[in-house]
């Protein structure tokens, strides 16, 4: 449930009420909007009196969370999350672009590639040193290299880094190379590894696994947060549906519907969720246009030579014009690129 503060509470009423939820056994979260107080409860079993906590000093009302997801519900934080990182802010006005190749295949190859999207207006750099497969002969990164190597490239463009992190052993290595910890697809209810970036603190990008629901997502974002995480991305990179013709299924429906049920930023994927780099622009210009707060696109100076996803890979020059048409559909929502 959440607890609603009159208009004005002050600091001690909201202590006070905060102090007595404890003292039952459960757990507080503040949410402190320009209005005013939401005392998140997270219970631990035994009920509450709405009555009783409604006479309370300063409350105003109580009000049931019906979704089971509660940390994620925007039932519990009316305003958007803002991740702020190193003077990049996602969510609110302004779009994101995270881009880079799929995996780190060589220093030559993910600092061309750096420089490029840099060049064309990305702020995060994307790229895989660890990378599950469905096949265990596949390329599955140059790990630890991989990881120096995009620390490198930080340092040379200023871009933010975002990389995978595949098992709960690795957060701290990878932690200490990267900006923003991905989940990906097939990782998204590895509960494990969910409660150790959550005890990380570092953003999290939590990719929608290919044959989950929009709540089996949210409940996955559930657990981390319930570690004290806050800093949670959402991930729509498509489904896996009957259709053959594109490699995922996008649900575009998942953006305004994840808007609608949660405070937490919702990034878009449109490389994985289409697997050809000829749909990419369309399903990009798609998301802002749903109010994503911003895309995951892979880009590789040469994706013919791809040692991973080369088929859905933008060539430098074409997300220099992928870029262009995404300020002008940003402009058209009133939004920012």
């Amino acid at each position: 449930m959440i607890i609603v503060m009159r208009h004005g509470a002050t600091s001690r009423q909201i202590a006070n009420v905060s102090a007595q939820i404890e003292q039952l056994g459960h757990q507080v979260h503040l949410s402190a909007g320009e209005e005013r107080t939401i005392i998140g409860v997270i219970g631990n079993g035994r009920p509450l009196e709405r009555g009783q906590i409604e006479l309370w000093d300063g409350v105003d009302k109580v009000v049931p969370i019906l979704h089971p997801f509660k940390l994620a519900s925007r039932d519990m934080k009316p305003e958007d999350t803002i991740i702020s990182l190193n003077g990049i802010r996602i969510g609110g006005e302004h779009v994101v672009v995270m881009a880079g190749p799929c995996a780190v295949e060589s220093r030559e190859q993910l600092l061309g590639a750096a420089h490029a999207v840099k060049a064309a207006g990305a702020t995060i750099l994307r790229g895989g040193a660890y990378k599950p497969r469905s096949s265990p002969y596949s390329f599955q990164g140059l790990g630890p290299e991989g990881l120096q190597i995009l620390a490198e490239a930080r340092e040379e463009t200023g871009l933010l880094v975002a990389t995978e992190v595949v098992s709960p052993e690795q957060v701290p290595l990878v932690g200490t190379y990267a900006d923003i910890l991905q989940i990906g697809a097939r990782n998204m209810q590895n509960y494990a590894l969910l409660q150790t970036v959550g005890r990380a603190h570092k953003p999290v990008l939590l990719k929608r696994g290919m044959m989950s629901t929009i709540e089996e997502l949210l409940m996955s974002a559930e657990y981390i947060l319930s570690q004290g995480n806050e800093r949670v991305m959402l991930c729509e990179r498509g489904i896996r549906t009957f259709e053959t013709y594109t490699r995922n299924t996008l649900d575009i429906n998942a953006v305004p519907l994840l808007k609608q049920l949660t405070h937490l930023p919702v990034i878009v994927d449109p490389s994985h969720g289409t697997g050809k780099w000829e749909l990419v622009a369309a399903v990009s210009r798609a998301a802002i246009a749903a109010g994503a707060d911003g895309l995951l696109v892979e880009v590789h100076e040469h994706p013919e030579q791809a040692l991973s996803d080369g088929a859905q890979s933008l060539k430098p020059d074409r997300f220099v014009e992928l870029m262009a048409e995404l300020r002008r559909v940003a402009a058209a929502v009133d939004r920012t690129l």
